[in-house]
């Protein structure tokens, strides 16, 4: 059994959620997880219908990608509806005996599977291309940020590192350390107004 080609689609009707998709065979499929529908794209349309057989399956597809299409059960059959589409006819749905059924899907299982394993492998290698992205010496300031130590006196302090904190001494400019002002500090005074 060939795994699903995809793409996914969730319908909704009122009696529950199905799951639509296309196999490599042209065929559409529609299953609950416990029963399976099947139907051939291209076939032979109806009388009185005006929609080519080629351009039944991509009508199909856009319907299905715009949540467009309606199911709707009988007993042992389905059928998908286009509903916006009045020249394309329906699309008849059978029911898969229960040993196909159950093969099918295990390949749709297996290739969603496939899929997101695909996925995680292509974000995984988005984010190791973003993360190399960033400007060389956003890098080499970074790497080199793992072998120094913290130069914060907070965290040194608190963690009795053995690197001694910087003192402040007295008239010692704070805007530049090592520059000791000639004059005695004096404040603002108002009183001489």
């Amino acid at each position: 059994m060939a795994e699903p080609a995809g793409p996914f689609h969730v319908l909704r009707t009122g009696t529950g959620r199905f799951l639509c998709y296309c196999g490599p065979d042209g065929a559409v499929y529609v299953t609950d997880a416990m029963e399976v529908w099947a139907g051939e794209l291209g076939g032979c349309p109806a009388l009185g219908f005006r929609c080519p057989p080629e351009e039944h399956g991509v009508m199909l597809r856009a319907a299905l990608d715009h949540g467009a299409a309606a199911l709707s059960l009988g007993p042992g059959s389905a059928t998908l509806r286009l509903p916006e589409e009045p020249r394309c006819p329906a699309l008849a749905l059978a029911q898969l005996p229960a040993a196909e059924a159950r093969s099918q899907l295990q390949a749709l299982l297996f290739g969603m599977a496939g899929c997101i394993e695909s996925l995680q492998r292509r974000l995984e290698v988005a984010v190791e291309t973003l993360a190399s992205s960033c400007s060389p010496e956003k890098n080499a300031a970074r790497s080199q940020q793992l072998f120094l130590p913290d130069p914060s006196p907070r965290k040194s302090k608190a963690s009795g590192s053995a690197l001694p904190g910087k003192r402040k001494v007295p008239g010692e400019s704070l805007i530049n350390p090592g520059f000791k002002s000639k004059k005695a500090p004096s404040g603002v005074n108002f009183e001489d107004s």
